[in-house]
């Protein structure tokens, strides 16, 4: 029998073969193995001295291969072979577990020994990793391009720690895992601030915890909310955290909570009845689809009244999208999408339908100070129809909003009927989120929504999606509805309420809200309009005084800025999004042109419906890091032409 001594007083260790395993901290462990039996013994020793030995049995034993004249360092035994002692799980014999109770809780210890080494590996490799692309991204700013073998070197170097950990995570869970008949692991944390692409061992992880569909859900996640994960442990606070993080990245409008926080407050909002305690209906309560209905004939200034049966309620626009194309296509069908485009709509059309989202790029004319972007045309639409179908796609329909919420422009009437008339030549579905149709501040500028258009070419196929969150500035309400003249899409759209409904008291808040149209009109818009002018004034000073390129806007919440001129020669996606990352260094959150799948390199998106001190505190930061971003640049071109000359 050889005995393995024990190097710490609260390390456990395994000895099979040459290799040694620490499992944790835990006092006075040691580990026995009998070359020609089938168990393991396990000395413990508690705090007060007292030892006692306890035997599992393995099963099945493969005698281990030892070179000849080869002897224990641990005593007279021989030593033993990881692979064989843990042969058990391709043994013909399963593995018998002793009906001693009294080894539970030392048997129960040491698979938290083994959870503790699986996390310790999980949270290791997790620091590597931020460690080494930390390293590549300060080489990348500030080096030339004489040095960029370093960064070859460092990607090879992270790639063998990575292999490394990846076949330590791999032996611990196809051998020692099944041994110890270990259920339950503990959670691993993926990430930290920046979250970067999965290594071999996250992989490795991931593939034995979720089935293909977690894990491809589990990428879109992190890719999505990529740099978000610090935000809501330190958010920026005036006085409290003032270098805490500054979102500016979420389009979400902030500047009339003190309004909204009154007005919910007051005493109509808080009756509460029985009925609102129990289940809502899954489409939504009938009061709150009644005002919906008023609502949206009002203010879009339908021809008729619409009817609240063909309205339907969930619990945000991404759920109201991500619904309506499982209701309208099938897995691997696709629709257009004029870009830029939220990534939230991949993220959401593709987290139930499967569906493909195919980017319509429309041209932009950048000059010195301003720039100007085109609108979707019916040639452009019809192109991309012609070449997707080419390549196999099957085509839906297609998405669009209005205000362009990520461009902040108006579509005309004409340019409207022209894609409704495009998508019935076609049999396609017209999808068309409104979400900002309130959030219209430039004096001169009229909205016309796609309810207002008094013959639609295809109503059966066109479908409104409207966001109370937006133009309240209510996102905590988390309420959207979607209006259909397609009764039978409303009816199958009703099954989703069972998973993204509205409580009750959020309904009887809103429908309450909808019903003062007096507040709305007299109070509420006059005030978000001039408090939405003031900011965007107020940012577009700042870039014209730069010359910094935007694409204006008179209406929504944000604003497209081109910052080509910061990245380095010649600009790429990894340039962007470096300069992403040093956004984020400064606790600054933007949005970047990738994740709204532009097709040129160097776009930025920037929420101005924020409070003034927060917006300055946001413009400050920015404009520090673009001044840093264009010492560097400089440096680094001046570095490359000695270089060159050289």
């Amino acid at each position: 029998m050889a005995l393995v001594p024990v190097p710490q007083p609260k390390s456990l260790v395994l000895s099979f073969g040459q290799k040694s395993q620490c499992l944790g901290h835990h006092p006075g462990y040691s580990v026995a193995a009998s070359p020609d039996s089938h168990t393991i013994k396990v000395l413990t020793s508690n705090l007060s001295g007292h030892t006692t030995f306890k035997e599992v049995e393995l099963g099945a034993y493969i005698p281990p291969t030892a070179p000849p004249g080869h002897n224990s360092t641990t005593g007279g035994g021989q030593q033993v072979d990881v692979e064989s002692t843990l042969a058990y799980k391709g043994s013909s014999q399963p593995a018998k577990a002793k009906p001693d109770n009294s080894c539970s809780h030392d048997w129960f210890t040491i698979s938290q020994m083994f959870s503790e080494l699986f996390d310790l590996m999980s949270s290791t490799q997790i620091a590597t990793d931020e460690h080494f692309m930390m390293l590549k991204t300060l080489e990348l700013q500030g080096r030339s391009l004489k040095e960029k073998s370093c960064l070859e070197a460092i990607d090879k170097q992270r790639e063998n720690i990575s292999h490394w950990m990846s076949k330590t995570v791999n032996f611990l869970w196809d051998k020692t895992i099944p041994f110890l008949g270990f259920k339950n692991l503990p959670p691993v944390i993926f990430g930290g601030d920046v979250t970067h692409s999965q290594s071999d061992f996250k992989v490795t992880v991931i593939n034995h915890f979720l089935s293909k569909r977690g894990s491809a859900l589990l990428d879109s996640c992190l890719s999505m909310f990529q740099g978000y994960e610090a935000y809501p442990k330190d958010k920026y606070h005036e006085d409290k955290n003032p270098l805490g993080f500054l979102n500016l990245g979420t389009i979400e409008n902030k500047l009339c909570l003190d309004l909204m926080t009154e007005r919910l407050c007051q005493s109509d909002m808080n009756s509460i009845k029985e009925d609102q305690l129990q289940y809502p209906e899954n489409r939504g309560q009938l009061f709150l689809r009644e005002e919906v209905a008023r609502f949206l004939t009002y203010y879009c200034k339908a021809p008729s009244r619409l009817d609240p049966e063909n309205v339907v309620v969930l619990n945000s626009c991404f759920s109201v999208f991500s619904a309506l194309t499982m209701v309208l296509s099938d897995p691997g069908e696709a629709f257009l999408v004029p870009v830029p485009f939220y990534g939230a709509f991949t993220f959401s059309s593709h987290l139930y339908a499967k569906v493909e989202l195919i980017p319509v790029y429309l041209e932009t004319k950048v000059t010195s100070e301003k720039a100007h972007v085109l609108q979707i045309t019916e040639d452009k639409l019809e192109v991309m129809l012609l070449e997707a179908r080419v390549k196999g796609k099957v085509i839906r329909g297609i998405v669009l909003t209005n205000p362009q919420n990520s461009l902040a422009g108006i579509d005309s009437q004409y340019s409207l009927m022209e894609c409704l008339s495009f998508a019935k030549k076609y049999v396609l579905h017209v999808i068309i989120d409104e979400s900002c149709m309130l959030s219209v501040f430039g004096e001169d500028l009229t909205f016309h929504s796609v309810l207002s258009l008094r013959s639609l070419p295809d109503p059966e196929r066109t479908h409104v999606i409207w966001d109370a969150s937006l133009d309240f500035g209510i996102a905590g309400f988390c309420l959207s509805a979607l209006y259909t003249h397609n009764s039978l899409v409303a009816s199958a759209m009703r099954s989703f309420g069972c998973l993204h409904g509205v409580s009750g008291i959020t309904q009887y808040k809103l429908g309450r809200l909808l019903q003062d149209r007096g507040w709305i009109d007299e109070v509420y818009l006059p005030t978000n309009h001039s408090r939405l002018r003031e900011a965007h004034k107020y940012v577009t000073s700042k870039l014209e005084a730069l010359e910094i390129p935007f694409l204006p806007c008179s209406s929504g919440l944000s604003l497209w800025i081109n910052l080509k001129d910061y990245l380095y020669y010649p600009a790429t996606f990894e340039e962007e999004e470096l300069l992403y990352h040093r956004f984020l260094e400064s606790k600054l959150i933007l949005s970047h042109g990738k994740s709204f799948s532009c097709k040129k390199p160097g776009w930025f998106h920037l929420v101005f419906a924020e409070k003034h001190n927060q917006l300055e505190e946001g413009v400050r930061r920015f404009l520090l890091v673009l001044e840093e971003q264009k010492q560097d640049r400089i440096e680094r071109l001046l570095e490359d032409a000695l270089w060159e000359s050289d």
